[in-house]
């Protein structure tokens, strides 16, 4: 009888420890994966940006498409979670397979970036930079996905997806 007595208490004894753990992972979570009350507006403003450069550059518009989106979700959130910048993703995945992988079948290219805090400084960032500005103008493209996710210290990581 003492035996389980004892048992039970150092059961009992686990139950605030384990519970900060389980709140401490769930906070690390959510604070990668939480975004500013301003993100949907980076994304369209993002979206935006883009589609003003492409007019203004002879190219049509490009459409919001959520297979795109969902593949730049993804991205955003694993570079996030894990601080890598960069086109491989998880799984040394490219950015082809993740589109093909979230339901778009023609994909085109992959723009990113971290640590911008509006959509405007982030397209004239992409803008200056040729393998980036050549995705936002090239005219073969029809639609885009755009997605933020932030890293547990806030920082920005921003994918930008393109399809056919």
């Amino acid at each position: 009888m003492r035996s389980s007595i004892t048992k039970r208490l150092a059961l009992i004894a686990m139950i605030p420890a384990t519970l900060f753990v389980m709140v401490a992972f769930a906070s690390a979570a959510q604070a990668a994966t939480s975004a500013p009350a301003n993100t949907a507006k980076m994304q369209a403003d993002i979206v935006t940006a883009t589609n003003a450069q492409r007019v203004a550059h002879g190219c049509k518009a490009v459409v919001v498409s959520p297979a795109l989106t969902r593949a730049a979700t993804g991205h955003s959130a694993w570079m996030a979670r894990t601080g890598k910048f960069s086109h491989v993703g998880s799984g040394n995945s490219s950015f082809d397979y993740r589109i093909k992988a979230a339901g778009y079948v023609r994909p085109l290219s992959e723009n990113i970036a971290y640590g911008y805090g509006t959509g405007a400084d982030t397209v004239k960032a992409w803008m200056a930079s040729p393998g980036h500005r050549a995705n936002i103008l090239n005219c073969t493209a029809k639609a885009v996905g755009v997605s933020i996710a932030y890293s547990a210290n806030g920082t920005s990581y921003i994918s930008q997806e393109f399809g056919y």
